[in-house]
């Protein structure tokens, strides 16, 4: 594989076998990831119907088919494919952030108590119930289709919300009857939850500002305290991959299409697979922003009954999804992989308040590092993307054998981060030792032209999924 590096921010893989474009690498020497991610860049170069390339952000790492990190478009008139792959097993696995109208050292005499309430109000861990018990199937099937509308319309959640979710918090085209019974048991229960792995919620304070307006804009100011959320769409969404990429691995012969990895099953977007797959993944997606919704009601609540403040929210933006976007005149089905959608200042899909100032981006840290406040930019070179975290250097296994969860916990709160966990073992699994310099990571997402930078944020304490 020959690997040329173009800019101090972009590499790029020549085209070479059954390449059909090139891969475009967005890091720096520092980060560039293992062998075997920089291979499944190349592998997603081959999809049937892709254009301009097959990129990768500054986080990438190896990942189940595509690299985490990846986004990769194909032309839907061309016969372009899409891959659930291409998405992953968490379906519009996304951040939302909310702002309060507290400040650090305001909170300062409460974090413990406003810790252990978000502790005990806040589901989560493998297969555990959620903030909102669903009566019936009726009402899944609504969250299937609306989202967090849905859940604002119930009350969970103001008007106001959804202007500040990406597609105002419900996609289009969501098809229940392509979910099937398996991944709506897996669901039913669990509307409101962080689950386990890398999920959390964290509290946090501005620590910096680097573009004033634009915080303004965002309604950030220095030393204000927030609430990070990273969750999404739960068993339901897992199952929905697994069922949709066998299907779609038994259909390949019949449409001729040929994949170096069998993790990279695929269809034309416009076949009956391809419709099944992109009908099941926005209701899953939908499922997602609903659960994100329910988690942030349940933090608000906490919020007032602790501290008196109110939590509004900045915005909630995916980063596993596969969406149909207009680029130069093309019907393009965009994948994004541990990649966040970055719109441009003026899109038409922003909000009005917003417009002047591209879509708000968040890219969390580790535990016991800072997150980051980032905003699209015009002529973003890929599709309107970004990175989404810092991306993984070890496997949880090898990051649990790293450190002993009682350990970790004390370091992290002789820094006076207050940590609330669900398990000592998923502690351990995300110990910061086990991702890429997250400071690095954003450097390169803006040294490439991929994104701007706005704010920083540290943590105060943080619930572990």
């Amino acid at each position: 594989m020959k690997l040329v590096q173009e800019t101090p921010f972009r590499f790029r893989i020549e085209r070479h076998g059954p390449m059909r474009v090139p891969g475009i690498v967005f890091t720096t020497p520092d980060l560039l990831p293992e062998e075997e991610a920089l291979r499944q860049v190349a592998n997603v170069a081959t999809l049937p119907g892709i254009v301009r390339a097959s990129y990768a952000m500054p986080d990438l790492h190896w990942g189940y088919g595509f690299p985490i990190g990846g986004v990769a478009a194909t032309d839907v008139a061309a016969g372009g494919v899409v891959s659930p792959g291409g998405v992953g097993f968490d379906i519009s696995c996304g951040v939302r952030l909310l702002a309060a109208d507290l400040l650090r050292d305001q909170l300062a005499p409460r974090l413990n108590r406003l810790m252990d309430e978000l502790d005990l109000a806040t589901p989560r861990g493998l297969g555990r119930g959620g903030v909102w018990p669903l009566p019936g199937s009726a009402q899944l099937d609504r969250v299937l289709r609306e989202g967090a509308r849905y859940a604002v319309e119930q009350g969970h959640g103001v008007p106001r919300d959804l202007d500040r979710c990406e597609d105002q918090g419900a996609v289009a085209g969501a098809d229940p009857a392509q979910v099937s019974s398996r991944a709506v048991e897996r669901g039913a229960a669990q509307v409101g939850s962080l689950g386990s792995g890398n999920h959390f919620l964290e509290v946090q304070a501005v620590a910096e500002i680097y573009d004033a307006e634009v915080a303004a804009a965002f309604g950030l100011r220095l030393g204000q305290v927030c609430v990070m959320i990273h969750c999404g769409s739960r068993g339901l969404g897992h199952q929905i991959c697994s069922e949709h990429v066998r299907a779609m691995d038994k259909a390949m012969a019949r449409y001729g299409i040929h994949v170096p990895d069998r993790q990279l099953a695929c269809a034309p977007v416009d076949s009956p697979e391809g419709r099944a797959y992109l009908g099941a993944m926005a209701a899953a997606a939908n499922y997602g922003r609903a659960n994100r919704q329910l988690l942030s009601e349940a933090a608000r609540r906490v919020f007032d009954r602790v501290t008196g403040a109110a939590l509004d929210l900045v915005y909630d933006v995916s980063h596993n999804m596969a969406k149909l976007e207009e680029h130069d005149g093309h019907r393009l089905c965009v994948h994004r992989k541990g990649a966040t959608l970055a719109l441009p200042p003026h899109h038409p899909d922003l909000p009005a308040d917003l417009a002047p100032f591209g879509q708000p981006v968040f890219i969390p840290g580790t535990m016991g590092t800072a997150s980051y406040v980032l905003t699209g930019v015009a002529d973003g070179p890929a599709f309107h993307s970004t990175c989404h975290g810092a991306g993984r250097v070890q496997s949880r296994h090898q990051a649990a054998r790293s450190v002993r969860g009682r350990d970790l916990r004390d370091r992290l709160e002789a820094r006076g981060i207050a940590v609330r966990a669900s398990s000592w073992r998923g502690l351990t699994e995300e110990t910061p030792t086990a991702y890429k310099d997250v400071d690095s990571v954003v450097a390169a997402g803006v040294g490439a032209g991929l994104c701007g930078n706005v704010a920083k944020l540290v943590p105060l304490g943080v619930v572990k999924g």
